[in-house]
């Protein structure tokens, strides 16, 4: 008999996660686009569950060219207008203009500390945070980490960029480990 795996309780939420939660949540990120596709797609969560956006993650990936943070940046008000027509998308306007704005602000950080990796990597010394949760349910929403990066984010001009939001993409990019101790996840990222 096959031993049943044990993940994180959210991955009850739809039974697509279950990929997302065993191959990409809580894996170090360090490539400066998918840093920032994580932050964008945390920013179109705000208000709204995760799985609403993770369903649309591929629409979101075609109409922001893969969230190439140059070509993101380098998007016109034309091509907004179109985006903001799309259903397969959350069309709120501010959201869908803050991923460009953002990119801009991307870039400012790329040739201020040599890439947005570095960046962001920098509040936590280059290293994930390991933290031993037994539930889902006892992660806090926010940290002093997510705080201060939501407060120099916001300094530089980010938009959406809420202490939750920071926490949420802390999580999704491996800075911190929140998987449950007891899920097969927690121990292999230890290692």
């Amino acid at each position: 008999m096959k031993k049943e795996l044990i993940r994180c309780d959210f991955v009850n939420q739809g039974p697509e996660l279950i990929p997302y939660h065993d191959e990409e949540w809580g894996i170090p990120v360090l490539d400066d686009n998918r840093l920032f596709e994580i932050l964008s797609l945390g920013g179109q969560q705000a208000g709204i569950s995760w799985l609403i956006v993770f369903k649309r993650r591929e629409a979101y990936r075609k109409l922001f060219h893969r969230f190439n943070i140059k070509k993101v940046a380098a998007m016109k008000e034309t091509e907004l207008q179109k985006i903001l027509y799309d259903a397969s998308i959350i069309r709120n306007r501010n959201k869908i203009n803050s991923i460009v704005h953002n990119a801009k602000r991307a870039l400012e950080i790329t040739k201020e500390f040599g890439s947005f990796n570095k960046y962001i990597w920098s509040f936590v010394d280059f290293k994930t945070i390991h933290h031993k949760y037994k539930h889902f349910h006892d992660i806090p929403a926010t940290s002093s980490v997510s705080d201060s990066m939501s407060a120099d984010l916001r300094k530089r001009g980010f938009k959406f960029t809420g202490s939750i939001i920071c926490y949420s993409f802390m999580q999704s990019a491996g800075l911190v480990n929140d998987h449950s101790v007891g899920c097969f996840r927690y121990k292999e990222l230890m290692s």
